[in-house]
């Protein structure tokens, strides 16, 4: 390693590069550089030697190329201790290039405001990518900053180390700028996997195979957790880098200490069943499963039906809804300790209440939007599960109804109501429901007919006339006998049992209604 002696810098993020370029110069260190950044260095009163006088040519191509050329990268890939790479510099008038500050034009930023193909194209940078990885590459003789705030800090060593860097730091460097065209690189795949051709141009349109061979997800770390499902688990969140619009990396949260890898579960499990309602809901969740949930006129009366499932389960809860909250519902929910509440906005007075309750986080999710489509994943060792999102609804007219009885309009009202809680509860998943609301709910037991002894036992009120929801197939007249003797008079299911005519069979035998949808939402 030696001092510092010429940089090249060239950018497209520009902030604080006149300064970090103005205390070079006061080092003594040449500037080479190139465009726009030449241009605003020159006009901060730093001296700069262009690209173009170095290697002889002017910038091509409406500057696509500039600075690929071996005057170049031969400065910045030369081993400065073999003498047979120094001597080939010098027999061709070239110098050796320290120090290389360089960042991208900005692909993913661009890409989410909605252009278009064509224009995104011109978003990949070509010449940037070669600098950094050269300068990467050869990190024990140069060093590449990325980063405009790692400024400082390369100053502040040179400035103690007589113009030098150490090893340690050169590779610390050498690590960010390698992620940096990593993810450039995985971002134009991601993007590019959403492109086709059609009319003679390119657009954006669904891929027709979903899965590539090779799948890159371009993830920015939004923030540390506290810790992961248990303290001593560690744990992060991040987020899309190139999915515009709402998601949990970009909540507003207006009260509360720091949210938890538990936490963010449960609000995703919260908000998903409050939003999967038109009408104003409340969705009360307990461990990624509905411990609660209701319609109402308002949130006030949405929180207190929903709350009355079970009340006990309740206390700690995450509580979600699909409505402004308001100051009649705050003080509803005053009394009960909870971990979240989520709303697409918080009215002042609701605001002002729940902010007394000190271990409480509000978080503010922009309003309810359609199902996003596209992938979710899941790690298993080794691995990763990617699969579609499970954004399948249900509209009463897909009913099939398949018992003598059929359901009567209250009755698919609450076989609709429990048809779209079942999709949020772990699967053996049974859930009970009258004058849409969750009366008891039986959630991940290993046999179906558990799933709804437990959801019949949970029931804190008469369950005479409500209508029970299974996520999948009832294999068994069992669980028609058990809902049928606790006075449930409709059941919704996929269908699909080889069992289909028994379990049908008892639903004419209990005067049960039964309606099958012909689709499964097991949730594991």
């Amino acid at each position: 390693m030696s001092t510092i002696q010429t940089a090249l810098i060239s950018v497209s993020d520009k902030r604080g590069v006149e300064d970090f370029a103005l205390a070079l110069h006061r080092r003594g260190i040449a500037i080479l550089s190139t465009g726009g950044t030449a241009r605003a260095l020159q006009a901060r009163g730093v001296p700069v030697r262009e690209v173009a006088e170095v290697t002889g040519f002017p910038e091509l191509l409406d500057g696509r190329v500039k600075t690929l050329h071996p005057a170049i990268h031969a400065g910045i890939l030369a081993r400065r201790d073999r003498a047979d790479d120094m001597a080939a510099l010098a027999a061709r008038g070239f110098r050796p290039i320290d120090l290389v500050v360089v960042n991208l034009y900005p692909f993913a930023e661009r890409v989410v405001q909605g252009i278009g193909v064509e224009a995104a194209l011109e978003e990949i940078d070509i010449g940037g990518v070669t600098l950094i990885r050269a300068g990467a590459k050869n990190f024990r003789h140069v060093a590449v900053v990325v980063r405009p705030d790692d400024y400082p800090a390369v100053l502040a060593e040179m400035e103690s180390r007589a113009g030098d860097l150490t090893l340690e730091t050169r590779l610390d460097l050498a690590r960010k700028a390698f992620q940096l065209t990593m993810l450039t690189d995985a971002q134009i795949g991601q993007y590019l996997q959403n492109a086709a051709t059609g009319d003679g141009g390119l657009k954006s349109a669904p891929p027709d195979e979903p899965f590539p061979d090779y799948a890159c997800w371009v993830l920015r770390k939004e923030t540390g957790l506290r810790y992961g499902e248990n303290p001593h688990q560690r744990a992060a969140l991040y987020s899309d880098a190139l999915r515009p619009g709402p998601g949990w990396g970009r909540v507003e949260q207006l009260h509360g200490k720091e949210l938890s890898y538990n936490n963010y579960l449960d609000m995703d499990a919260a908000w998903q069943l409050a939003t999967e309602f038109d009408e104003c809901a409340c969705a009360i969740i307990k461990h990624a499963n509905p411990c609660g949930a209701a319609l109402g006129d308002s949130c006030e009366e949405a929180y207190a039906r929903a709350l009355e499932c079970d009340p006990d389960s309740a206390f700690g809860s995450i509580i979600a809804f699909n409505r402004p909250l308001d100051g009649q519902a705050a003080r509803a929910m005053a009394s009960l300790f909870l971990e979240v509440v989520i709303a697409p906005a918080f009215e002042a007075a609701a605001l002002e209440i729940l902010s007394r309750k000190k271990n409480v986080r509000l978080i503010r999710r922009s309003p309810a939007a359609p199902p996003a489509p596209g992938l979710q994943a899941r790690t298993i060792e080794g691995a990763v599960l990617v699969q579609q999102r499970d954004t399948a609804g249900l509209a009463e007219e897909q009913f099939r109804v398949v018992s003598i009885k059929g359901p009567d309009g209250r009755e698919r009202d609450d076989l609709l109501f429990a048809w779209k809680c079942a999709k949020y509860v772990k699967s053996n998943a049974i859930v009970i429901a009258r004058d849409r609301r969750l009366l008891g709910i039986g959630a991940g037991q290993m046999s179906r007919v558990d799933s709804t002894r437990f959801a019949i036992q949970k029931a804190r009120q008469p369950l005479y006339g409500a209508a029970l929801g299974s996520d999948a197939f009832i294999p068994f007249r069992d669980t028609v006998d058990l809902a049928a003797d606790a006075g449930i008079t409709a059941v919704i299911q996929p269908g699909g049992s080889i069992r289909d005519e028994e379990v049908v069979a008892a639903a004419n035998e209990r005067a049960l209604a039964m309606v099958f949808t012909g689709v499964r939402h097991f949730r594991h």
